[in-house]
């Protein structure tokens, strides 16, 4: 009865595989292993470096050039700063002795309340300066994860092309085997399964790649359609840094401690401003009174007015003024001691990726190579079985795409850890 059963199976499985390809369209027909047809030559693809993509960003970001007209709005400021008061004129006329009367008034800061405006339009286009260098350093981070986005699926592509060709040599081998009578044809079918499904792996990378070229040309204001030639790979790895380094470095880069100073000073020189402003305006009059019937025809007319400071001196301004500058003192504080732990933090996620990529290279991916290469040696030989060198297979590819990870995980925190850092660590 088990013998029957058996053989009623076979017999399913021969008459199913003899449907499936008896159709125009095979399902189970051995795949040819050669190259598809070539597609039409598309525009020459143009090398691209690390150093180039990062030059290309800062040059031609849209982001980055808006940030910068900024600049523009804020040296505004120093033209509105310097403006001077304009005069007032006035002319009156009237029944009384004299008829008429024409009158200049000139206001005068005496204070220096001009310099002083002009010392906090300065400040401000400093700080706005900071902002801009922080746009400068968040479009620097994501070029580099651009560009390495892009080198990642590239050696993803590599790597299931490699795969693929594997797979083909597989395939011979077990067609070889089974002409010889060695193993069955079911070992002949999952050999052809095992290509098409790598043929759809390295078309699924390709439009990967695609899609990681889109977005760095996208960054670098660049036509969408542009192919670039990656000068350097994903192992193309970033030098060590020291923490206490990093740390010091940070103190007097970071974004967030220099827009925090710049603040500050911004504070200072509006509160100096407040100060200045204390000193009131004097207003110079001069003019002419007319026509003064048995006195005169023209008799000259000047005043001196200034403003008595008894009520209002700016007491409440420069109070606030000093509060503000008392907090963004206790926010530089805590800034420090947070970006501190920044660092530290970005430095050790870092360095267990450097770790990891040294682990898959110097052990994991050499073992599982060589394994794979002695499971294929030993299937053609005949000491193993299809499964067994397919599973060998398998294993190194997974251990081949997790160390592509690894590598652009590590040159994801690098970036990172720059960007917190505030300036180049290459």
């Amino acid at each position: 009865m088990i013998q029957a059963s058996v053989a009623a199976t076979r017999t399913g499985f021969l008459i199913a595989a003899f449907l499936l390809c008896a159709g125009p369209k095979c399902l189970c027909a051995p795949q040819s292993s050669a190259a598809p047809p070539a597609q039409a030559a598309g525009p020459a693809a143009r090398k691209l470096n690390l150093a180039a993509a990062l030059d290309l960003a800062s040059r031609q970001n849209l982001d980055l050039a808006a940030a910068r007209l900024q600049r523009a709005v804020a040296a505004a400021g120093i033209r509105i700063a310097k403006e001077i008061p304009n005069p007032s004129v006035s002319f009156s006329a009237s029944r009384d002795a004299p008829h008429q009367s024409l009158f200049f008034d000139q206001p005068l800061e005496i204070g220096g309340q001009r310099g002083r405006r002009v010392d906090v339009a300065n400040q401000e286009i400093a700080l706005t300066d900071v902002e801009v260098r922080t746009v400068e350093r968040e479009v620097r981070r994501k070029t580099r994860e651009g560009f390495y986005g892009v080198a990642l699926a590239k050696g993803s592509t590599a790597q299931f092309e490699r795969a693929l060709a594997l797979a083909q040599r597989l395939q011979d081998i077990a067609k070889a085997r089974f002409q010889a009578g060695d193993v069955p044809e079911l070992e002949v079918f999952q050999a052809d399964l095992q290509v098409s499904r790598a043929q759809a792996d390295v078309e699924v990378a390709r439009q990967r790649e695609r899609t990681a070229l889109s977005a760095l040309n996208a960054l670098l204001n660049e036509p969408p359609e542009t192919e670039w030639e990656i000068a350097g790979s994903l192992e193309d790895l970033p030098p060590d840094s020291q923490l206490a380094d990093l740390i010091q470095r940070a103190a007097a880069a970071n974004y967030d401690l220099q827009h925090l100073a710049q603040e500050l000073k911004v504070e200072d020189s509006h509160h100096a401003l407040l100060r200045a402003e204390r000193v009131p305006d004097l207003d110079v009059q001069a003019g002419v009174d007319m026509n003064s019937p048995g006195d005169y025809r023209f008799g000259p007319r000047g005043q001196l007015s200034i403003g008595l400071p008894i009520f209002s001196r700016n007491q409440g301004e420069l109070a606030q003024s000093a509060a503000t500058e008392n907090l963004l003192q206790a926010n530089i504080t805590a800034a420090r001691r947070s970006v501190s732990g920044e660092v530290e933090q970005a430095y050790y996620t870092f360095a267990s990726f450097q770790t990891e990529v040294r682990l898959y290279q110097k052990t994991l991916l050499p073992m599982g190579r060589r394994l794979e290469s002695l499971a294929e040696e030993s299937y053609r030989a005949g000491k193993e079985n299809f499964l067994f060198v397919l599973d060998a297979q398998r294993n190194v590819q997974q251990l081949e795409q997790e160390y592509l990870t690894s590598l652009f995980e590590l040159q994801t925190a690098f970036a990172e850890l720059e960007e917190i850092v505030g300036e180049s660590l290459d």
